[in-house]
C-alpha cells in the first residue's frame, strides 16, 4: 500500500509527456481517408484541392497530393463521345442549341464528379482545372458558371496542362506534345512560362486514329457470323461463312477496345516515302453512333488453325492463315490506295492476327451466339502510321509539330535600364532551341501506344536526315537549278542534342552529353496522367495557375463590365473572368509606334516575360 501511493503521489506531482504520436490524428484532420496527414482545415474546408482534367472525351479527377486520379471517367457516357469537337455550328439557332446541350452535359459531368466519384462537397473544396491551351473560351466559362452558380465552389485556379505536365517530371523548361484525342499540341515551355506564339497543333491524333482503324477493319477485316445451329459451326467451314464486316458490329466501345489492347506502333518502313499522299479516314465525325452491346468487356482468343469452336474457352486466339476479305459490293471508296498499303505492310509485318468476339447485328442475332472479328496483324502494327505521315497543309506529322514549333523557339529577352529618367529596354534574342530540343515531353492518351515514343524519336531524326540529291533537271541549260527546299536546314545541326525525357528505350549512341543525360530520365508516370499529377503537386504546393474566387466572380457579374480588366492576364468573358492567353500582351516583337516616335521604348512590367 505504501508503494501503490507513492507511486500515485509522483505521477500527480510530476508532469509527463502525452504517449499520443502527434502523426496519429483523428480522421476529421485528415486530408484524405487514404493518407494519414496533420494539416489542419483551411478556410474552405479540408486544404486538399479537387484537381480536374476535362478533355472533350475523357475526364480524371482527384484530390491534389495524391499520386494518381481518383477516378478516369467517359465525359460523354458509356458510348464514350466527345463533349466537344473542332468545329461549331454556323447557324445562330443550331449554336444555341449546341451550347445548350453542351451547358446540360457539363452539368451532369461535373456533379458527378463531386457527388460520386469524390463524395465530397463542392462548397468545401478550391478547384484547380488542368486547362488545355486551345480549350475555347465559351467552353471555359460554361464550366466556371455552373461550378461558381451551380456548385458553389469557393475558387477556381487555372493552370495550364501542359505546363503541369513538365512540373511532374521536375523540370520548369522544355518542349511538351500533347498527342490527345481531337488534336495533337505542342508547346515550348521556358522558365515556367508558356510560350504560346509558338504553339503548333495537327488533327493528327485519338479522333483520326480511330477514323483510320475503322475504315482498315471494314476494308480488310473479316467477320464470322454466328452459325444458325450447332451442327453448322461443325459442319460448315470458315471460310465459307466469312463476309466483310458489317458496320453495325464496329461500335465505339469496339474501336475503342482494339485500339487500346490491340494496337501498336511498328518501327518505321524505308519505302514509307513512296506511299501516296491521300490518306484515308475521313472526318471522325462521320463515324456511325452505333447504341452499345451489353457485354462490358470483349472476348479474344487465339486458335491454331481455322476453327472457331475454341474460342469459348480461350481468351485470345492467333488466327495462323490471314485471309483477303471478300468484296460483295465491288471497291468502296479508297480501296485502291489501301490495297497498296496492305500489299506493302504484309510484307514488312510479323504480327498476328486477332479474333475478337462482338455482339452480331440485329439482323444476325438468331443464331447461337457471338460474331467473330477477324483483325489483320498488320492493321495492328500500321494502324498509328496515319500520325507520322503528313497530310495536306495545315495536317503536320506529330514530329513535324515538334520541329516546327522548335523553329520558332528563338525568344526575345529584355532587359530594362534608366537613362535620363526614362525607362529603356534591351532587346536580346535568345537561341532556345538546344535546349528545348534535349527535353521533350511526350502526353497523351494516344503516346500511350506501345511503340509510340520510340518511333516518334527516329520520325524526327528522320525528317532532319539530309535531302536526297535531286534527280531533277534543269529546263535552261545555261541555268543551274535553284537549290532544294530544305524545311529543317536550320534544326539539322541539332540533330544529336534531341532527347525525349519519358523515352522508354533511348538511343544514347549518338547523342550528346546533355541529350544523354536527359533521354529517359522522366518519373514513370503514364503519360495520360502526367497533367493531373502535375495539377496534384501544384495544389499540394499551393502554387496553381491564376486564381478566380467567387466573389470576384459575382462582383464582375453584377457590375456588367466587359473588355480588360486592370490585370492583363485576366479576361472578361461572357459571364465572369476568364484567363485567356489570346488576348493577354505578348512581350515580342517592335515596340509601340508611339513610343518609337518618341525615342523611349518604355512598356509595362508585364512585357519583361519571356514568352507570352
Amino acid at each position: 500500500m505504501s508503494a501503490l501511493s507513492s507511486s500515485s503521489r509522483v505521477r500527480t506531482t510530476i508532469p509527463t509527456t502525452p504517449t499520443t504520436s502527434r502523426i496519429a490524428s483523428t480522421h476529421a484532420t485528415q486530408a484524405s481517408p487514404h493518407y494519414s496527414t496533420t494539416r489542419r482545415h483551411s478556410l474552405y474546408g479540408v486544404e486538399d484541392r479537387v484537381i480536374i482534367d476535362p478533355g472533350s472525351r475523357i475526364w480524371k479527377v482527384g484530390f491534389s497530393g495524391e499520386g494518381r486520379p481518383r477516378e478516369v471517367l467517359y465525359a460523354g457516357g458509356k458510348s464514350g463521345t466527345a463533349l466537344w469537337g473542332l468545329e461549331r455550328a454556323v447557324n445562330p439557332a443550331d449554336k444555341a442549341e449546341e451550347n445548350k446541350l453542351l451547358s446540360i452535359n457539363l452539368e451532369r459531368c461535373l456533379r458527378s464528379v463531386f457527388h460520386d466519384s469524390l463524395l465530397t462537397d463542392p462548397k468545401a473544396r478550391k478547384v484547380i482545372l488542368v486547362e488545355h491551351p486551345l480549350l475555347p473560351l465559351y467552353i471555359k466559362d460554361v464550366i466556371a458558371q455552373i461550378l461558381f452558380d451551380n456548385l458553389q465552389v469557393p475558387s477556381i485556379s487555372f493552370a495550364s496542362s501542359h505546363l503541369l505536365s513538365l512540373f511532374t517530371v521536375g523540370r520548369i523548361t522544355g518542349l511538351v506534345i500533347d498527342c490527345g484525342h481531337l488534336e495533337s499540341v505542342a508547346l515550348p515551355i521556358f522558365a515556367a512560362r508558356p510560350m504560346f506564339p509558338q504553339l503548333r497543333t495537327t488533327p493528327l491524333a485519338g479522333a483520326r486514329l480511330s477514323s483510320h482503324l475503322r475504315a482498315l477493319i471494314l476494308l480488310f477485316g473479316t467477320y464470322l457470323p454466328p452459325p444458325t445451329t450447332l451442327s453448322a459451326s461443325i459442319n460448315i467451314p470458315t471460310s465459307s461463312r466469312a463476309t466483310r464486316v458489317p458496320q453495325e458490329v464496329l461500335t465505339s466501345a469496339v474501336i475503342e477496345e482494339i485500339k487500346t489492347r490491340c494496337c501498336f506502333v511498328g518501327e518505321a518502313l524505308g519505302m514509307a516515302d513512296e506511299l501516296p499522299e491521300a490518306t484515308p479516314g475521313g472526318d471522325p465525325s462521320s463515324d456511325i453512333d452505333i447504341p452499345l452491346s451489353d457485354t462490358t468487356e470483349s472476348d479474344f482468343s487465339f486458335t491454331g488453325g481455322n476453327s472457331m469452336s475454341s474460342q469459348v474457352d480461350s481468351d485470345f486466339s492467333v488466327v495462323s492463315t490471314s485471309r483477303t476479305p471478300i468484296s460483295d459490293d465491288g471497291p468502296r471508296n479508297g480501296e485502291n490506295y489501301l490495297q497498296v498499303l496492305a500489299s506493302m505492310y504484309k510484307q514488312n509485318s510479323t504480327a498476328t492476327d486477332l479474333t475478337m468476339r462482338v455482339v452480331p447485328p440485329v439482323s444476325q442475332q438468331t443464331g447461337t451466339g457471338h460474331g467473330t472479328l477477324v483483325i489483320p496483324g498488320w492493321i495492328r502494327e500500321r494502324t498509328a502510321e496515319i500520325l507520322f505521315e503528313r497530310g495536306d497543309m495545315d495536317e503536320s506529322s506529330v514530329a513535324e509539330a515538334i520541329l516546327d514549333s522548335l523553329l520558332k523557339a528563338t525568344s526575345p529577352l529584355y532587359f530594362a535600364f534608366f537613362h535620363s529618367d526614362h525607362l529603356h529596354l534591351s532587346q536580346v534574342a535568345v537561341d532556345l532551341r538546344k535546349t528545348l530540343a534535349s527535353s521533350i515531353l511526350v502526353v497523351g492518351g494516344t503516346s500511350m501506344l506501345p511503340g509510340f515514343i520510340p518511333r516518334l524519336y527516329s520520325e524526327i531524326l528522320r525528317a532532319l536526315a539530309p535531302l536526297p540529291p535531286s534527280t531533277r533537271q534543269p529546263i535552261r541549260p545555261d541555268r543551274p537549278l535553284p537549290p532544294q527546299y530544305d524545311r529543317y536546314a536550320a534544326l539539322r545541326p541539332l540533330t544529336s542534342h534531341f532527347a525525349i525525357l519519358n523515352n522508354p528505350s533511348p538511343q544514347t549512341a549518338q547523342m550528346s552529353a546533355r541529350a544523354r543525360s536527359n533521354a529517359g530520365k522522366a518519373p514513370a508516370f503514364t503519360p495520360a496522367t502526367m497533367a493531373w499529377v502535375g495539377g496534384s503537386l501544384a495544389g499540394s504546393l499551393k502554387t496553381g495557375g491564376v486564381e478566380l474566387t467567387r466573389e470576384k466572380w459575382d462582383e464582375t457579374r453584377l457590375s456588367g463590365d466587359d473588355g480588360m480588366n486592370v490585370d492583363t492576364s485576366m479576361t472578361v468573358g461572357r459571364n465572369g473572368i476568364l484567363p485567356d492567353w489570346t488576348r493577354i500582351p505578348l512581350s515580342q516583337g517592335a515596340p509601340p509606334a508611339s513610343l518609337v516616335a518618341h525615342g523611349a521604348t518604355q512598356t509595362s512590367p508585364s512585357q519583361t516575360r519571356v514568352g507570352a
